[in-house]
């Protein structure tokens, strides 16, 4: 089952919505115009798009050709920390999560499977590549305008990757970067900060685990079908462990120039130029921190004891990504110098931490779900 899976009767709200964003597009942007049945009769090229920044005045165009950067992965799985360190990078931009996005490739899915409603678009002239064109526009218009201008911009929004092929479809050049953390630390993680996902049952760790394997299941084979150089998996636990082997790794495969500064995001939180934190996102309490061990192994102790014997049958794709089902606690290897006293240094300044989080008003209490008679099939996690 999808992390976003359909619900009837937002029929309306769909369509809705639908209409607005492409005569909104189709305005603005000018994608296509006059049609028959042999194609298009004329077209309409958009203007150049581009963004100014506020203190230098520069000129930052952005197009489909752009090589974007996609962070991809189950929610709660280390996504927030690595678009804080790349937001570190004096020549990336991510910022916080825009929801949307994730939304507008899912309703594009929606319409696809049903045959009515592609024949209304066929019928309307709404034909693949309009409909390619005006999604492609409407996500770029959220990627460049929702932060402050970059060279290279980057979207956190994790879900994108279970449509990771068609993203590619939209945006040729792009790159993903696919956060694989520990199933076990994850769904401790979604269960114990209550992070509202469309069908996980946050009383059951067997039942969260499952929805894990699926995702991450799905995830994983998007990856490997757009294939190495376009998407690169990265473990938390590693990231976390060797920051800055991995790092370089990372920028290297973005064709992005290495600067120390991705090693202490910490130092950037809500300055200029640096990491935006939104107040409701549920990590951003989390990297205000240097990078540290704190939450690698939090989950032991946590698992009840019948979901840790099955294990192995509940949450296959462990084992496909190299970690053991059996390993309680696991052993995930020793952390650099650097880590080991960010550790400490967290550890032992607790009090200082906790009143950074308050001065920054960020979110301490998770979020009240919302109701059954007005929860939303589509809600997105705070992730």
């Amino acid at each position: 089952m999808s992390l976003l899976s359909p619900r009837g009767g937002r029929k309306a709200s769909i369509l809705c919505f639908a209409g607005l964003l492409f005569l909104l597009v189709l305005y603005q942007l000018g994608i296509i115009c006059g049609s028959s049945k042999d194609g298009p009769t004329s077209v309409m090229i958009a203007k150049e798009k581009y963004v100014m920044g506020a203190s230098d005045h520069k000129v930052y165009t952005y197009d489909r050709t752009m090589p974007l950067i996609f962070i991809g992965g189950v929610p709660r799985s280390g996504t927030t920390l690595m678009r804080a360190m790349l937001d570190a990078h004096p020549d990336v931009r991510c910022g916080q999560e825009t929801r949307v996005i994730p939304r507008i490739l899912q309703m594009r899915s929606h319409w696809l499977k049903s045959e009515r409603e592609s024949i209304r678009l066929e019928e309307a002239g709404i034909s693949k590549e309009v409909m390619n064109s005006a999604i492609a526009a409407f996500c770029l218009e959220v990627i460049a305008r929702h932060g402050e201008p970059a060279p290279r911009l980057c979207n956190k929004d994790p879900l994108t990757l279970k449509m990771g092929s068609y993203v590619l479809e939209l945006f040729p050049n792009a790159k993903f970067l696919f956060m694989v953390r520990d199933g076990r630390a994850t769904v401790h993680s979604i269960i114990s900060r209550k992070v509202t996902i469309t069908g996980f049952d946050l009383t059951s760790y067997r039942q969260c685990l499952t929805k894990w394997n699926h995702a991450i299941s799905v995830m994983h084979g998007q990856c490997k079908e757009v294939g190495a150089d376009k998407c690169l998996m990265v473990p938390y636990e590693q990231l976390v462990l060797h920051p800055k082997d991995w790092m370089k790794r990372i920028l290297a495969f973005l064709d992005v120039p290495w600067n120390e500064s991705v090693l202490h995001h910490e130092e950037f939180i809500n300055k200029p130029g640096g990491v935006p934190l939104s107040k409701v996102e549920r990590s951003s309490d989390q990297v205000i921190k240097p990078v540290n061990l704190e939450a690698l192994t939090k989950w032991v102790g946590h698992i009840p004891d019948d979901v840790v014997r099955d294990m192995p049958d509940i949450a296959p794709m462990l084992s496909v990504l190299g970690y053991d089902p059996y390993a309680n606690p696991p052993v995930y290897g020793a952390p650099d110098s650097l880590v080991s006293d960010n550790t400490r240094r967290v550890l032992a300044e607790g009090q200082i931490w906790a009143a950074k989080v308050k001065k920054l008003a960020l979110q301490e209490k998770p979020l009240q779900p919302p109701s059954a008679s007005t929860k939303d099939s589509s809600d997105l996690p705070n992730a």
